[in-house]
């Protein structure tokens, strides 16, 4: 099956596939027509870039016109991983991968299956979150088949996708380093291999910062409004068991993504999921959970908000982002 997903991407085919983050959307990233029709697939805007994955440090040279020093410190300690790392575009790599901009979003995924896709392509392979813009990522290869079956030549099995949520990702190409989407890697992590990065400038915000619809994105996972269900979700402020039941009392079928303390508050009319209260197993479960909630016909979403602290951020930032309703995603 690799073998025949390699040929369906050296042919201009999209190939769905398994990262250790979330499942991808693959094509060729050295054909122009190939990656247009992941924009197509997906209902992406042309503003929002792609991450490119490699299989070894050394193919980043395809891709990538420059390799400095602190992006060799970087993948040294943490790829194969879930750092993006952004760099400036090489000439063969077209301008729709990159929205246009002169810097390119590098990976070397840690999944097996993955690597294995890439070596029996032959190319680098561009890959934004396999599903729809701005809803919820697939973390299974049925979340793909929902959202995308029809579109795409083919889906690659790998399992769920263990680690749950996209990767960090870093521009190298500023002094000092900076953070442009949180991940599964930290700030802190990367800050005890590098030194001090710039962090987002909503690192203590409400919500992402609007963002000009005109002007091409440094970064996938930019956009404000990402990650989303269908139906509304809110992050309860307060007692998430009374607006949950304020929902149900009005006539709504309600979802709730719990924490341990809510159990037992159920009521008629409300889905409960209880989520780990480790950050990490929050994380691999989010995705899946709020697809379950879809799938059971809820109407509405509310989320009992996990503690704060840097282990969190990237959680937060996709609850954010998902309870945003007043924008175009991507």
């Amino acid at each position: 099956m690799v073998a025949r997903a390699g040929a369906v991407l050296r042919a201009g085919g999209l190939v769905a596939f398994p990262t250790e983050t979330v499942y991808g959307l693959g094509a060729n990233a050295l054909d122009e027509a190939a990656v247009a029709r992941i924009f197509v697939a997906k209902g992406r805007p042309a503003r929002n870039p792609l991450i490119v994955h490699v299989a070894e440090v050394e193919h980043v040279a395809r891709v990538a016109a420059d390799w400095p020093e602190v992006a060799a410190r970087l993948a040294e300690r943490f790829w194969p991983g879930p750092l993006t790392l952004v760099l400036p575009k090489h000439q063969d790599v077209p301008s729709v991968v990159t929205a246009g901009g002169a810097t390119v979003a590098v990976r070397l995924p840690a999944h097996s299956l993955a690597r294995a896709l890439i070596r029996a392509a032959g190319v680098p392979i561009a890959a934004p979150s396999a599903n729809p813009s701005a809803r919820i990522s697939a973390t299974r290869a049925e979340h793909v088949v929902r959202w995308l079956g029809g579109r795409i030549e083919l889906v690659l099995d790998g399992g769920p996708a263990y680690g749950g949520l996209e990767s960090t990702v870093l521009d190298v190409t500023c002094s000092p380093p900076r953070l442009l989407r949180f991940g599964l890697v930290s700030p802190g992590a990367i800050e005890a291999t590098i030194g001090g990065i710039a962090l987002p400038v909503n690192v203590a915000r409400e919500r992402p910062p609007r963002e000009d619809a005109n002007v091409p994105l440094r970064s996938p996972g930019m956009l404000d409004r990402h990650y989303a269900p269908d139906v509304p979700l809110t992050c309860a402020v307060g007692d998430a068991c009374e607006q949950a039941r304020s929902m149900v009392y009005a006539g709504h079928r309600v979802g709730w993504l719990a924490r341990d303390e809510d159990v037992g508050k159920d009521l008629p009319g409300l889905t409960v999921v209880c989520m780990p209260g480790d950050p990490a197993a929050y994380a691999a479960m989010l995705y899946a959970a709020l697809h379950a909630l879809e799938s059971a016909g809820v109407e509405r979403i509310i989320v009992s908000l996990p503690p704060y602290g840097e282990a969190w951020q990237a959680v937060h930032d996709r609850l954010r982002r998902a309870a945003i309703r007043d924008t175009p995603g991507g």
